[in-house]
């Protein structure tokens, strides 16, 4: 089978969730199948990626996301509002990343066109019209309710605007625009019921995000610290606010409790105010090359959030590695977990310090969640297992149909 997936992003290297899940999913499924790998590059170091990709894709494909001056989108911006489609989404368009699709369509008989995430679903008009190749839409989250929760944690008055604009925008747009596509692929059963509510005529199976649990690996306790893990793209709003939300309102209450605890905030691109939040036992790194060192040190992982949307790669990881977690309910939602069995959790910050601390203290507790968490991450979000899940779907699509999938006019051309 030939599969053509189009991405918003390079999936290497594995600095964040959604990174994570293509990255293994797909090279999974090329060692299946044949598979074109088709996004934009954003950066000079993309070049890394690509040949991280090459190695077991049969093509890659990429084109610039140029960035432009503020009048230059004008034009885009209104095509796109004509249209009723969300203007954010005027960002992601690239008509030389369009062209590249069309080409390697036009010559390539694929059998399968797999688009993630969902903002991405306008580039399946690249492929030409009347061929019988089958379509998947892949939802990382939900879009409007993910950025209807970052509208109400953001502080500045125009982001918390454009994310409210957006958020009502890819209501209305989205669930619809699903239609186009054979089958819709959620992260949680949460996410299946409430894309099904928006448009029942849709068809969605649930394939969650996972671990490799063959690397990862459970670490020996004995070398950790009284120390706090949070992990995540620390330019994305709910991250912010959640690293503000830990050093600010939960870390000094589990301090008064215990001392000697610290903080290691993780991850890419931190913003001012979150560097603003190193000092006095708190660790901001920026992007590291492995994050497993800081999982060595640190005792417990935290999943402070308050937005967000979709279901955290991080808990998983943390499962698998022996470190048990506390994470608010919307940190680890759509995740088959039980509190009080395989992960805490707490959305106070004084319930959470406590649990924290009850980690930190309580031998019998710590040692009894990490042997379940890792007994869960192997039998229910292996890798291998999930990427098994997306093989079948592929399978399923490839039965006759009279019809092609493009109804619509192409209207980007």
């Amino acid at each position: 089978m030939r599969v053509l997936v189009i991405s918003d992003y390079l999936p290497y290297p594995l600095i964040s969730g959604d990174r994570i899940r293509v990255h293994n999913l797909v090279r999974r499924i090329a060692a299946r199948h044949e598979v074109a790998f088709v996004a934009p590059v954003r950066a000079p170091e993309d070049q890394e990626a690509i040949s991280n990709l090459k190695g077991f894709c049969f093509r890659v494909e990429t084109a610039p996301l140029r960035r432009q001056r503020a009048l230059a989108h004008v034009p885009g911006l209104l095509r796109f509002g004509l249209k009723g489609w969300p203007l954010e989404l005027k960002f992601l368009y690239a008509a030389e990343l369009f062209n590249r699709i069309t080409a390697l369509a036009s010559a390539v008989p694929f059998d399968v066109v797999h688009v993630e995430p969902s903002r991405m679903a306008f580039y399946l008009e690249a492929v030409p019209r009347g061929t019988h190749t089958k379509s998947i839409l892949v939802f990382h989250n939900q879009s409007y309710h993910q950025f209807a929760r970052i509208q109400r944690v953001t502080h500045q008055p125009l982001a918390r605007l454009r994310a409210l604009l957006y958020s009502r925008q890819m209501q209305g747009w989205e669930p619809l625009y699903a239609q186009r596509f054979d089958r819709c692929i959620v992260v949680s059963e949460s996410e299946r019921n409430m894309l099904l509510a928006a448009n029942p005529r849709l068809k969605v199976d649930v394939i969650p995000n996972g671990v490799d649990t063959k690397t990862h690996q459970p670490m020996a306790r004995e070398n950790a610290l009284p120390h706090l893990l949070f992990i995540g793209t620390m330019s994305y709003q709910p991250c912010v606010d959640g690293a503000a939300f830990l050093c600010g309102e939960i870390l000094p209450r589990i301090r008064r409790m215990l001392s000697g605890v610290q903080v290691w905030i993780v991850g890419p691109d931190p913003v001012p105010e979150v560097v603003r939040l190193g000092g006095d036992g708190v660790h901001v790194t920026g992007r590291v090359a492995d994050v497993a060192p800081y999982y060595r040190e640190s005792a417990v992982s935290v999943v402070p959030l308050r937005a967000g949307g979709g279901t955290r790669l991080k808990i998983l990881e943390s499962m698998a590695l022996g470190r048990p977690v506390v994470s608010t309910s919307i940190g680890c939602e759509g995740l088959d977990l039980v509190d009080g069995k395989h992960i805490l959790v707490a959305d106070e910050p004084e319930r959470f310090a406590q649990s924290v601390v009850r980690l930190l203290t309580d031998e019998e507790l710590y040692e009894r969640m990490v042997v379940v968490a890792r007994q869960l991450v192997v039998a229910r979000y292996d890798w291998d297992a999930l990427a098994g899940r997306l093989n079948q779907v592929y399978t399923e699509l490839q039965q006759p149909r009279t019809e092609p999938w493009h109804s619509q006019p192409d209207v980007m051309r």
